[in-house]
């Protein structure tokens, strides 16, 4: 999986969790979490479907590391077999 498929599978993933979400407007460094008013609920939805999407076993200890587009396709990249 390369970095521009990685950003488009997190793209997916907030737009299966946030319909409406405008995320083509996201700042590939922000906190979309914020951004997007996602409260908890919709965050480990967001973390189920990207690593259903994606075939990547995402645990609890890594969910720091999905707080921004970059950080969360660099996750992708680096885990992905």
């Amino acid at each position: 999986m390369d970095r521009a498929d990685a950003l488009d599978m997190v793209k997916e993933a907030i737009s299966s969790v946030v319909p409406g979400a405008e995320v083509a407007d996201l700042a590939l460094d922000g906190e979309f979490r914020e951004v997007l008013e996602m409260d908890s609920l919709d965050f480990l939805n967001f973390v189920e479907a990207l690593s259903e999407m994606s075939g990547v076993r995402i645990d609890d200890e890594d969910t720091p590391r999905l707080t921004t587009l970059s950080a969360s396709a660099d996750f992708l990249v680096t885990h992905a077999r």
